[in-house]
Order: C-alpha cells, then sequence, then structure tokens
C-alpha cells in the first residue's frame, strides 16, 4: 500500500514538473517569436517581417506617425530576405496599377488619385487645421464650389492669397505622399492646387470661378472625419 502511494506521488510530481516545463517552453517560444520580428522601411511603409508558424512572411504597414492602420500587403519566401523582396516587388505592383488607374482632369490635366489613395495620403499628411477646414468646406460644397472668400473664411485666413497658398500646399503634401520619388507624382500644376480641385467659370464681373473639389477627394474626406 504504502509503495503505492510513494508511487502516485512520484508520477504525480513528474507530470507537475512536466507541465511547468511546457509552459515555460511556450513562453520561450513566444519570447522568441517577438524578438525576431524584423522591422523595417521601404518607401512611405513601414515593414515588418519574421519566421510564422514555419513560414517566412513580410507585411507592409502604414509607416509612422500616421492615423491609418491595417494591413497594406503581404508577401511570403524561403527566408526572410525573400520574402522582404518579394513584399517589394508587390507594393510596387500596387502602386504601379493605382497609378494607371487615375483617371485625367479635364479642366487642368491634373492625374486625380482614387478615393482610396486620397484617404491614405489624408491620414499621413501633415496638414494643418485650417487646411482641413478648408478641405471639408470644399468637400461639402461639391460640385458648386466655393469663392475664395469663402474658402479663405473656411480656414479662418484674413488674406485669399495666405489661403490660396495653403491650399496649394496641402496639395503638394498629398503628392508627396503618394509618390516615392519626385518623378512618379501625380501633376500639380505651378501650385499644388490642381491636386485639390479645379476653377469653375469666371463669373460676370471676370473674377476667380469658385474652386471645385475633385469628387474623389470630397469622397475621401467624408471617410477620413
Amino acid at each position: 500500500m504504502t509503495q503505492q502511494i510513494a508511487t502516485h506521488r512520484t508520477q504525480a510530481g513528474r507530470d507537475i514538473f512536466k507541465s511547468a516545463s511546457k509552459k515555460s517552453k511556450a513562453k520561450e517560444t513566444k519570447k522568441d517569436a517577438a524578438l525576431t520580428i524584423r522591422v523595417g522601411e521601404y518607401g512611405r511603409y513601414q515593414i515588418k517581417s519574421g519566421r510564422l508558424a514555419g513560414t517566412y512572411i513580410a507585411r507592409a504597414f502604414p509607416k509612422p506617425p500616421t492615423q491609418a492602420r491595417g494591413l497594406i500587403a503581404e508577401a511570403t519566401g524561403e527566408t526572410e530576405e525573400a520574402a522582404i523582396t518579394a513584399l517589394h516587388a508587390a507594393i510596387e505592383a500596387r502602386d504601379a496599377r493605382r497609378t494607371e488607374d487615375r483617371k485625367t482632369d479635364p479642366h487642368t490635366g491634373t492625374l486625380v488619385p482614387s478615393t482610396d489613395e486620397y484617404v491614405e495620403a489624408l491620414h499621413s499628411a501633415n496638414l494643418t487645421r485650417p487646411q482641413r477646414a478648408m478641405l471639408m468646406a470644399l468637400s461639402l460644397a461639391e460640385t458648386d464650389g466655393l469663392t475664395e472668400l469663402k474658402v479663405a473664411e473656411a480656414g479662418s485666413y484674413k488674406s485669399r492669397t495666405s489661403a490660396n497658398r495653403a491650399l496649394a500646399s496641402a496639395g503638394r503634401m498629398i503628392a508627396g505622399y503618394l509618390s516615392q520619388d519626385e518623378a512618379a507624382a501625380p501633376s500639380t500644376g505651378s501650385d499644388g492646387g490642381t491636386l485639390i480641385g479645379y476653377r469653375g467659370d469666371p463669373d460676370q464681373d471676370q473674377k476667380p470661378g469658385n474652386w471645385i473639389m475633385h469628387p474623389e477627394l470630397c469622397d475621401a474626406m467624408r471617410i477620413v472625419t
């Protein structure tokens, strides 16, 4: 009887140590996995790579600081470097498709990005509060547009010239985000404002026509606010 009790106690002790060992190994595995995540950059994206469930994988995310969230693209490979190289190719293909899909604005000849591109840029571009206020006002006006005075008032600018400069600056920031190099940037004309919208027909006094925002940007403003 005593011998049986001793045997049970010994077995129970082994089970406890075995369980503790499994938990310890699980913690070590999680710790190792966390330590092997590699973080880098490619253009405007943050790249995270490592080995997941026996597979090397690389993923692209919006690069901080940004309000955007979510996965941009991912790729796998036989090695971590191969996965990263494949991801770079996937990002380049994605950007090429986006560029090909841009429509040409008949008023300015500008290549207009898609709504998704505008959303991504608006989340990441360091626009000021007055710039965002002017963009929101233009998006609400839709195809009717706003006069220079109304645009300036929306941004709390006392000068229409200052407001126009700020609007053009917003266009250049969006254009800068949407391309990794100057040659691939959407055409923004001489002032950058054409990526925001275009001018309507002058009024009877030949004053500048209303600022009219591209519909793609109108939709993007509603999404991000």
